[in-house]
């Protein structure tokens, strides 16, 4: 093994781990500020729904206090205002609900990609390492008579060995 070896090897290790951590740092902020994001938007949406029905029940009160009685119209009318209201609350929170969900889904599975592509750049990181060792202590426990017979050994398999394209 010589030095040219050690120093890619570790400028592979180097490269994986600068990799990795400017994934992390590229893809971690733009999911969690849209996550961020979103969970603003619906908040205030859900504000301005909660203002809007706090301004409706404070006009409701005062009707009431200025007409002293509401016709039947009237209550159909608010009746069916109250309905839409909330069907549209419960509309916007299930749409919501499922951006959000969906969201949280791809950023899951942005994450778990990007682990698996670490894990697999460290395997073949370990792998390479591990060669160069086995390399190195093959080189250093076998003598001159062992490796010319080895050698020997491995060509003759070599040659009955059908190659695969």
């Amino acid at each position: 093994m010589d030095m040219d070896t050690v120093i890619s090897a570790g400028a592979n290790l180097i490269n994986v781990g600068v990799l990795a951590a400017v994934l992390a740092f590229l893809l971690y902020r733009p999911v969690r500020d849209i996550l961020r994001k979103r969970t603003e938007r619906i908040q205030g949406q859900l504000a301005q729904a909660e203002d809007d029905m706090a301004k409706a029940e404070l006009l409701r009160q005062e009707y009431e206090l200025k007409l002293g009685e509401i016709s039947r119209e009237r209550e159909e009318i608010l009746g069916e205002a109250r309905k839409n209201a909330a069907e549209t609350s419960r509309r916007l929170i299930a749409e919501a609900k499922k951006e959000a969900d969906s969201l949280r889904e791809r950023a899951a599975a942005n994450v778990e990609l990007e682990w698996e592509r670490a894990e697999n750049g460290m395997r073949t990181a370990i792998i390479e390492i591990s060669a160069v060792m086995a390399e190195k202590f093959v080189t250093l426990a076998i003598n001159k008579e062992t490796h010319d017979r080895l050698f020997a050994e491995t060509m003759s398999d070599l040659e009955d060995v059908t190659w695969r394209d």
